[in-house]
């Protein structure tokens, strides 16, 4: 086991920055012995010879001015080979703030240490530096290229992800870069303009006005290729795409070929006439849908099922969001998934309350894993709702953070970190490695201990009675299968085109969408989202089922 000695050196006393990081090393397999406060050379020296460390970590938390006589002592006595008893150089390391750090540079007193932490490091970049010091002359060390194995890598931390694509090809690729070297993000998950995802395969059919909206414009498989290996840097972040909205079982065969997709996002419902994304009809692009689910499943790729947030999105009761869950984790089960990415995305609409929103998510986590067996396990993926930013950026740090610890009540093993400008603009690197590093504080201090929130009597009542409305919603859906003409009524396209355009699945912003029914009101009450009847009252799943004629 490597030692460290830890002290701090001239006149500070402050010891709150060298007690946690000592911390940290213990639970990186490290012994650790505190010297104490302010330490001179020879008590220094002494040390030394009786702890015989691998490495010495001092601190420093006064002013730059007086640090350069302190430094400057402890580089004339310490700027040799220190070896220990192992014959090993014993390797200083050094915490102070950015003022002293750039004073030491500058004056030539910083060259003998091998790092110096300025506090704003995260506890797993501190681990990374320990572990990696631990075995001498180590390669360096490229992270887990699969999703499980970064899962179980990263552990106890989740994976953090991030859309990007900025307008402009080469931009991208730079920026890429850029959050590689950050390394900071283990999944980038690229973000085409919509000419891309609908006329890849087409070009003829392009806008040319219409290139970098809404994401990177990729005209070909070498474009794809530039950006996966813009990747191979830093800590070398999995990389997966959307799913196109044409031609998409082609689409998901060029993505796995060059970017080595890390899992496929396809809805269920969507991406078609019914929010008019592509000219596909509901029922052809549900059926597609399946394809591209069955596709991946075949070759053991992950699928995320972008489902349940697209109602929330347009206003639908928490009840269909929740039973919009399901079926799509149900679908995708029977079409052979066997590790499906459940993504909940907190915050949609922005109206709902932190309990109602978790006793959603809740509702929909318990009728989700229902489904686990040895053939099916599900990965849980959370992130805040982009509708919930506002203009006001200093407003949306708040809201991420804020809701970053509610996520964490989930235990996810993913975070897709939403950037706090994205109300406004991409996100570009700078906004993405900002909106991470208080991502990441936030979970450090959720896993230092947290109030467990699931279990607030009024979490506990609406995730019970949103389990029991989704199930109601669901049976309903099965009756429509009336002549019995479907195996499994679930999964039949017909019988998920027909709920939809009888109001069993529906949401306010569907009115006058042909493919819909667009009939359904809803309004909140203590923070849920909830039918009402035309007077703006609430009402009960069961008669809002009961009214609807199939």
């Amino acid at each position: 086991m490597k030692k460290i000695l830890g002290a701090t050196v001239g006149s500070c006393i402050h010891v709150a920055g060298i007690i946690n990081f000592l911390n940290i090393a213990k639970t990186a397999g490290f012994k650790t012995k505190f010297l104490g406060t302010v330490i001179d050379i020879k008590t220094l020296n002494d040390a030394l010879k009786t702890f015989d460390p691998d490495f010495v970590a001092l601190s420093y938390r006064l002013s730059p001015e007086s640090a350069v006589p302190v430094f400057k002592e402890i580089k004339e006595n310490f700027r040799g080979l220190i070896l220990n008893s192992n014959n090993q150089k014993i390797i200083f390391i050094l915490g102070t703030t950015k003022p002293v750090e750039e004073t030491l540079r500058k004056s030539g007193n910083a060259d003998i240490f091998d790092r110096i932490f300025t506090g704003a490091e995260g506890i797993e970049e501190i681990k990374e530096y320990l572990c990696n010091k631990k075995i001498i002359k180590a390669a360096q060390k490229i992270p887990p290229q699969n999703l499980f194995e970064r899962i179980k890598y990263k552990t106890p931390l989740p994976l953090l992800r991030h859309h990007f694509g900025r307008p402009d090809f080469g931009e991208t690729v730079k920026g890429i870069k850029t959050i590689a070297e950050s390394k900071l993000i283990d999944v980038i998950s690229l973000g085409p303009d919509q000419n891309t995802q609908e006329f890849f395969f087409h070009p003829e059919k392009m806008d040319k006005k219409q290139d970098g909206a809404g994401g990177v414009p990729i005209r070909s498989a070498q474009d794809l290729k530039k950006l996966y290996e813009a990747s191979r840097t830093g800590n070398y972040p999995l990389m997966r795409c959307y799913s196109g909205t044409n031609d998409i079982i082609k689409f998901a065969e060029l993505l796995a070929d060059n970017i080595k997709n890390a899992w496929c996002a396809v809805p269920l419902c969507w991406y078609n006439e019914l929010d008019n994304r592509s000219k596909r009809t509901l029922e052809e692009s549900i059926s597609e849908n399946q394809s591209v689910m069955k596709w991946h499943a075949a070759r053991n790729i992950p699928v995320e099922v972008n489902e349940s947030h697209h109602w929330s999105l347009r206003y639908a009761p928490d009840s269909i969001a929740v039973a919009a869950a399901y079926i799509a984790a149900y679908n995708a089960k029977k079409m052979g998934v066997k590790t499906y990415i459940s993504q909940y995305m907190f915050n949609t609409p922005s109206e709902t309350s932190f309990k109602m929103d978790l006793a959603k998510m809740l509702a929909k986590i318990e009728l989700i894993e229902s489904l686990h067996d040895e053939n099916f396990m599900t990965l849980r993926q959370s992130r805040t709702g982009l509708y919930s930013m506002s203009g006001n950026f200093n407003a949306n740090k708040g809201q991420l953070a804020a809701s970053t610890m509610l996520q964490m009540q989930i235990n996810p093993a993913i975070v897709h970190v939403v950037a706090y400008c994205e109300s406004e603009h991409a996100a570009k690197p700078e906004d993405i490695i900002e909106s991470s590093e208080i991502v990441i504080k936030v979970i450090d201090n959720y896993l230092n201990g947290c109030p467990d929130m699931k279990t607030d009597g009024e979490v506990i009542l609406r995730k019970r009675r949103l389990t029991n409305d989704a199930k109601l919603i669901i049976e309903k859906i099965k009756e429509l299968d009336v002549n019995k003409k479907y195996e499994d009524p679930l999964t039949a396209p017909e019988i998920i085109v027909r709920s939809i355009k009888t109001g069993i699945l529906d949401a306010p912003h569907l009115k006058n969408v042909k493919a819909a029914s667009g009939k359904i009101k809803t309004g909140f009450f203590n923070g849920a989202n909830l039918t009402v009847d035309e007077y703006g009252n609430p009402i009960s799943e069961e008669k809002r089922l009961k009214n609807i004629i199939t």
